[in-house]
């Protein structure tokens, strides 16, 4: 007879079979955690409660989808073993931040991509590109990347190691607080590690008791911790002495560290470049082709799939940080005038979302709140229609493909983590087994882009629409004597010109009025000369004008919602994922309850045994199936039935068809269902079209059972 201890909670299958043994707990909360001890007899025997400590439900970031501890290294394992990812260049040693995709986690990121593209391009009618990942230097020296896209990083004198400023702090802190609770007696949920990895030797945190005090002083830092600049961070560094554990040594302070992958373009290399860090640039640039095609209509929005690259300082958590990665962006361009309202945004007022807003953090908390988007927007906690939209929008495309919606919140960015085109942005971050996570994010960038690239390039980046009625505008305008301006400044000639174009109509006032007293003015013009001109009334006239204008121009504000679809991804599988025991043992099997919509393969076929008589039902079950349009497979190895479907219940395969001796007699099959496991049978017609209509989510399990019969006659087998 041999023990194990499980952690479990009440609201879990075994916690309640637990809770109900142990009759001597008086008193059981919800959300803690409990340490259990069981014995592999038969039945399993529950001996006692060895500890409980309590978190709140959004903290629990190793649960399963059904409210077991998540085991890290296994899921981490079937994840390999069934290549969803694996390390690139793994038979050279690999490259951090590097996957590659197998075939599940190809499909897998198909079909999230292909639910993405009908829930927003088809839906919402936008205008989808895909613009080079190659981009030239000026490009992004004019939208900011070059000067502003960076992290803060530090590294240690002693051993030479690097890390993000931010994580580092953030670690360090998180070790003290652990060590805090361990000394006060609290029971600590330690990270499970990968044991194939290879780790650096570190001292391990003593676990020491903290005043009461800087306990709340550290806690106020780490929900704040995305606001620090570099100065701030180093500030902290040096008043709490963080040194790095494995050498003792506190790091250099943090220098800004651009993200960008620098190249060059052509055979000559004169053409600096970069590979983008973002699919954004390219639908900016393509602003003017963009609304001709929509002739002239708006507001519009453009969409783009497609990779770009960030040379993260420390990848880690596999997928969640890496330097190559697929994104989903949207631009979509809205009139400033129109007060960015949206004329759907009565669809989806009433969906409720769990908000975190800047002023929370500020304070040093991080308590949500769950309200309407239609009143977040009315209360001014989000500032305006469109956002509020999209915001919505993003939360209904996550519970369609299945993300677990008691892991899910929306996060408004502070000041300096701003993004340094976004007037305001909210990230949905999805809790995972690493915290809290950006998988969407979705800023206002007003009319930045259009604006710094119109401005470099002279491009009309603009709408011009006709007015209604014309409106009739009086103001003072500047007229210059060309001919003869030309060739008493020469070189100079445009950057004065450009001056007296760009004066106000207050300054223009004034010089007006020095024109016609003096007969000249003096204009500021940095670089020529002292900085100070002398304009002569021959050259010059400023004068006081009504002009009716029957066209309007104006750039357009932009709301950007971008998505990272492999973190994304990554979440989803954790949030799908749980362990399915057997009767009378400590062995769990893995299970990815993946909605089918975005499974990777829908249906697995299996023939009772290798028999010759199956051969020709098989050909005629996947032939149906692929002329309906869904994916599957056939097993028709050796393994046991229950063996053949516990293999794909962990690749996320929804459905079952199994072949038996009844279906050579009268062409009935069975249809199983991944997560209860239970079994309907019919003919072949009438079972692929409940597959259908379970795939494309007419229908439920639940309603195919209610309209075919029921089937138990491979159940033992099956377990």
């Amino acid at each position: 007879m041999r023990a194990f201890l499980q952690i479990v909670s009440p609201l879990s299958p075994l916690g309640g079979k637990v809770f109900q043994n142990l009759r001597q707990v008086r008193q059981v909360a919800p959300n803690n955690i409990y340490l259990v001890q069981r014995f592999t007899t038969s039945p399993p025997r529950l001996r006692f409660v060895l500890n409980s400590f309590t978190k709140d439900p959004l903290e629990m970031t190793t649960t399963t989808l059904k409210g077991d501890l998540l085991d890290k290294v296994a899921l981490d394992a079937m994840l390999r073993r069934r290549m969803f990812y694996t390390p690139s260049f793994e038979i050279y040693g690999g490259v951090s931040g590097l996957y590659d995709y197998g075939p599940p986690g190809c499909a897998l990121q198909a079909n999230i991509i292909d639910v993405w593209r009908k829930h927003f391009v088809l839906e919402e009618d936008m205008l989808e590109v895909d613009c080079t990942a190659l981009t030239p230097h000026d490009v992004l020296k004019t939208s900011g990347h070059v000067d502003k896209f960076a992290d803060w990083m530090c590294k240690d004198p002693k051993n030479g190691d690097i890390f993000r400023a931010d994580h580092f702090v953030e670690a360090i802190l998180e070790s003290r607080l652990k060590g805090d609770k361990e000394a006060r007696g609290q029971k600590v949920e330690e990270k499970e590690e990968d044991p194939k990895k290879k780790k650096k030797k570190s001292k391990a945190q003593a676990a020491v008791k903290l005043d009461d005090a800087v306990v709340k002083e550290y806690e106020e830092i780490l929900a704040r911790i995305d606001n620090y600049n570099g100065e701030e961070l180093g500030e902290l560094i040096k008043k709490y002495d963080l040194r790095n554990p494995a050498t003792g040594v506190q790091p250099t302070p943090p220098m800004a560290f651009n993200l960008m992958f620098g190249t060059s373009i052509g055979p000559s290399s004169n053409i600096p470049g970069y590979l983008r860090p973002e699919t954004a640039q390219g639908q900016f640039l393509n602003f003017a082709k963009l609304l001709d095609f929509n002739t002239g209509g708006m507001p519009f929005a453009s969409a783009s799939i497609g990779k770009a690259y960030r040379n993260e300082i420390s990848p880690r958590a596999g997928l969640l940080r890496v330097r190559e990665f697929l994104m989903a962006e949207i631009e979509h361009f809205v009139d400033p005038e129109s007060h960015k309202k949206h004329h759907r945004f009565h669809e989806v007022e009433d969906v409720e979302l769990v908000l975190l807003d800047r002023h929370t953090q500020l304070s040093g908390q991080t308590t949500v709140k769950k309200m309407a988007i239609g009143q977040a927007v009315k209360d001014g906690l989000v500032d305006n229609e469109t956002l509020g939209y999209f915001l919505a929008r993003i939360h209904l495309f996550l519970k369609k493909i299945g993300v677990d919606q008691s892991k899910i919140r929306f996060r408004q960015h502070m000041a300096n983590e701003m993004a340094h085109y976004a007037c305001d942005c909210w990230d949905a971050e999805l809790l995972t087994s690493s915290g809290w996570i950006e998988c969407v994010g979705c800023a206002d960038r007003s009319a930045y882009d259009l604006s710094v690239h119109a401005k470099k390039t002279g491009a009309p980046l603009v709408v011009r629409e006709a007015l209604a009625e014309p409106k009739v505008t009086e103001q003072w305008e500047v007229e210059i004597e060309k001919k003869k301006f030309g060739p008493i400044y020469k070189k100079d000639g445009k950057a004065i010109e450009d001056a007296l174009l760009a004066t106000s109509q207050e300054e223009l006032s004034k010089l007006a009025k020095e024109l016609q007293e003096n007969g000249k003015v003096v204009i500021d013009v940095p670089g020529v000369g002292d900085g100070k001109v002398e304009v002569s009334k021959d050259l010059l006239a400023i004068e006081w004008r009504k002009r009716s204008v029957n066209h309007r121009e104006y750039t357009p504000n932009v709301i950007e919602p971008s998505f990272g679809i492999g973190r994304i991804l990554y979440s989803l599988i954790e949030h799908t994922y749980w362990t399915r025991g057997t009767e009378g043992g400590d062995e769990a099997r893995g299970v990815l309850s993946v909605p089918p919509i975005v499974a990777p393969t829908k249906v697995l076929v299996v023939p009772l045994s290798k028999t010759k008589d199956f051969a020709p039902f098989l050909r005629k079950v996947s032939q149906k199936l692929r002329s309906a349009g869904i994916s599957s497979r056939i097993d028709d190895s050796t393994a046991s039935i229950g063996k053949r479907y516990s293999r794909n219940d962990e690749l996320g395969t929804p459905f079952g068809i199994t072949l038996d001796f009844q279906t050579i007699k009268d062409g009935t099959i069975t249809l199983r269902e991944r997560d209860s496991t239970s079994q309907v049978r019919a003919e072949e017609d009438k079972v692929i079209a409940a597959i259908q209509s379970l795939v494309d989510g007419s229908k439920t399990w639940t309603d195919i059972e209610k309209e075919l019969p029921k089937f138990e006659g491979q159940e033992l087998e099956v377990r």
